[in-house]
């Protein structure tokens, strides 16, 4: 049984439908680590985009005070450069959360989007379709990734592209089950038989309710991809130099660790705080669409 099918049982309407999808927030709020979960990623969020407000420059240097411990002046302290660690931090968490909400929204559309083409038309299509979704499942995805940012060169834009051209079969895959699924239902079935056709009953009835479900696994897979993207960054990969990123941040201060060790301290915090969150949040929805879990 998919994920898909614990959320979505064969033979419910759209109605139904989002009805259990409405029960499974409700039940996922209900949930005390899903709350504290979703609390700190507001808060993580709420800092990428309004801190850098009220910052300095983060790539302004100021040789005079380098690696400058934490005091009134600057919080977090400074690099080697001088550089504001706070203003570098909350910087650094606006490229690494949005870059990878962006990789999480581009793979989720586009596998949403070829897994409903996919199933709905069927043929030659669904073939080619479901045999490029098993190659690239088949392959070691970071393998991959690794391979396209060679080609095109190190940058976060290169790396942000590579992730998302290699994240989205299993979501095809997923999208394309779904739909099969779904145009076997009784309201998709007369939706055909009254003149429908069969792009306007996609659009109208497969994609709404394959969208759930996508976004639902989509979810689940957020820690890995911000994991994923400070670990490249971290090997040199993602941003580049002066860039601030908290793989790149935690890059640069491996020189002066022995001596300067609050460098580490914003990157790493906010790091470990959005991974442990987002960890938490996938687990309790992992929980509230398992099959039984509304009963």
């Amino acid at each position: 049984m998919t994920l898909f099918s614990a959320i979505f049982r064969p033979g419910q309407d759209q109605e139904l439908a989002a009805i259990d999808t409405a029960g499974v927030l409700t039940r996922l709020l209900r949930r005390r680590d899903a709350r504290i979960a979703i609390l700190i990623l507001t808060l993580v969020g709420a800092a990428a985009i309004l801190g850098p407000l009220f910052t300095v420059d983060p790539d302004l240097p100021d040789y005079g005070n380098s690696l400058a411990p934490p005091g009134p002046a600057h919080l977090l302290g400074t690099d080697e450069a001088g550089r504001d660690l706070l203003a570098r931090t909350l910087w650094g968490a606006r490229i690494s959360l949005g870059s990878a909400l962006l990789v999480t929204t581009v793979t989720a559309a586009a596998g949403l989007l070829l897994g409903v083409i996919s199933g709905c038309a069927g043929g030659v299509l669904d073939t080619v379709v479901s045999r490029l979704i098993d190659i690239l499942l088949g392959l070691p995805g970071l393998i991959v990734t690794l391979a396209i940012v060679g080609l095109l060169g190190p940058g976060f834009l290169n790396l942000t592209l590579a992730m998302s051209a290699t994240g989205w079969a299993a979501l095809a895959r997923l999208a394309r089950a779904s739909s099969r699924q779904t145009m076997h239902l009784g309201h998709v079935r007369a939706a055909r038989m009254a003149g429908a056709s069969l792009w306007r009953v996609a659009a109208g009835h497969v994609l709404p309710a394959a969208a759930s479900g996508v976004a639902v696994v989509a979810t689940l897979g957020i820690a890995e991809v911000v994991i994923a993207l400070a670990g490249l960054s971290f090997l040199g990969l993602g941003a580049q130099p002066p860039t601030a990123e908290w793989g790149t941040m935690l890059a640069d201060a491996r020189q002066t660790l022995a001596y300067a060790p609050w460098q580490i301290l914003g990157p790493g915090t906010g790091l470990v705080a959005t991974v442990l969150a987002a960890t938490m949040l996938s687990e309790a929805l992992r929980d509230v669409t398992s099959p039984g879990a509304g009963q």
